[in-house]
């Protein structure tokens, strides 16, 4: 077994010059989301047509098999969600109503509004937000339980208006969820709990089964299979974005402190063996200085196992010459969490265009808009956040356009409609327009 002080410093790596990475390690960092994997895709596959063809009865045999528990019941009754509010301690269920306080107010925020506007004289165009009747979120297990998932996905989704919201979590040794995760969903008014993990829960919430009602978008963050899941079912179900394991990318100037940064690399590393941490230091100095505090820190941490995995598979400590340079890099990135520790970190912020999450400042820790700050933690990885946002009320509604012409306006538009649907050799779609020519 190899020393303690070995495994930091082989996990600790990849310092250099930005320009200068080799291609596999450039690749491996920039192109996180080049290629699925081949096992995961067939994996998740067997498992959607599984819960497809066979429905609680391949809930039932998934628990025996990934979760190694023998369940009687997939749902979780309403006194077992209540109870376990009611047994988490009393300091842990005051942060949590203190998260739900902030994630309600920020989302209320961004509550999208109707408008409409009359375009032309007599010809009114408008837009509605109308929420779903019925969303899923995912709230992960496994490694650790997540009751911030669930106020993440939950709240929101009841800011918009959605009318029931169901939650799938794994079961634990009990055969529910942790104490945590459901005392949260009784802060959150989750309806319904259903012990289901990985892509089962994924598929049974795409498709319904006996026991799991069907519903009309996922969201919620998870490992690599659950990302996979949401992927292979896009022509299913709505989801929020294919979201995997968690992300940092951290910019950093002379004015950092070098153990800080270390601590939020390791913080979002010890997540998942697969998570993806990145310092960009602005001079090749301070890359030095926060490489010794990741290997000072990674040797005392909890949980160094998984954190040491990821920074010797995925984590990095780089250089660039200047801020332009390290503006690039973050935008080329595309993380799901970014950290601009610099001297003047809102200014370098307002370049950003590619991230789910900016946090402006070392005090800015990405742990506090985990939890606290009421901002989403929901967020695109693997590069995505180029084309998806964090969530927001705005993933919990869809949008109905509404048109109304008048008779007037409806003659003032025929000749030119008429035109349009004659050059496109639709004559039906001319005839409907020019019966409108003579209106009065």
């Amino acid at each position: 077994m190899k020393p303690a002080s070995r495994v930091v410093r082989e996990a600790v790596r990849f310092r250099g010059e930005v320009s200068a990475l080799s291609p596999d390690d450039r690749r491996e960092l920039f192109d996180r989301s080049s290629a699925r994997d081949a096992d995961v895709s067939g994996i998740v596959s067997a498992i959607i047509d599984r819960v497809k063809n066979d429905g609680d009865q391949a809930l039932f045999a998934f628990a025996r098999e990934f979760d190694g528990v023998e369940m009687s019941s997939l749902e979780v009754s309403r006194g077992e969600v209540l109870r376990a509010r009611s047994v988490v301690d009393a300091r842990t269920i005051q942060a949590m109503e203190r998260a739900a306080r902030n994630i309600g107010r920020v989302h209320r925020a961004w509550l999208p509004r109707s408008a409409q506007l009359e375009v032309e004289r007599g010809v009114i165009v408008g837009r509605r937000p109308d929420p779903f009747g019925r969303i899923g979120v995912y709230a992960p297990g496994g490694r650790a339980a997540y009751p911030s998932s669930v106020l993440m996905g939950a709240i929101p989704a009841r800011v918009a208006g959605v009318a029931e919201i169901v939650l799938c979590s794994p079961p634990g040794d009990t055969g529910i969820p942790s104490d945590s995760v459901l005392a949260a969903a009784a802060i959150a008014g989750v309806d319904r709990v259903f012990a289901i993990g990985g892509a089962g829960a994924i598929a049974a919430m795409a498709f319904g089964t006996a026991t799991v009602p069907r519903v009309d978008k996922i969201v919620g963050p998870g490992n690599a299979f659950v990302a996979e899941a949401k992927i292979q079912l896009a022509s299913v179900v709505g989801f929020d974005s294919p979201a995997g394991p968690s992300e940092l990318l951290v910019i950093a100037d002379d004015s950092a402190n070098p153990v800080m940064i270390a601590r939020e690399l390791l913080a979002q590393a010890e997540h998942d063996p697969r998570a993806t941490v990145m310092a960009v230091a602005i001079g090749e100095e301070v890359a030095k200085k926060i490489e010794a505090a990741l290997v000072a820190a990674l040797q005392s941490a909890d949980r160094r196992e998984i954190i040491a995995e990821s920074l010797s598979s995925r984590g990095a400590v780089v250089w660039v010459s200047d801020a332009k340079r390290a503006i690039e890099a973050a935008n080329n990135f595309a993380p799901e969490h970014l950290m601009i520790a610099t001297r003047n970190p809102a200014a370098m912020g307002n370049q950003i265009r590619n991230a789910g999450t900016v946090f402006l400042g070392e005090t800015s820790s990405v742990a506090f808009g985990d939890y606290l700050t009421g901002a989403n933690h929901v967020l695109p990885t693997g590069g995505l956040a180029r084309c998806y946002s964090g969530l927001s009320t705005l993933d919990f509604i869809r949008w109905t356009t509404f048109q109304s012409v008048t008779p007037l306006a409806a003659k003032r538009l025929s000749t030119d409609a008429a035109v349009f649907a004659e050059a496109e050799g639709l004559p039906n779609h001319a005839a409907a327009a020019r019966a409108w020519e003579n209106a009065t």
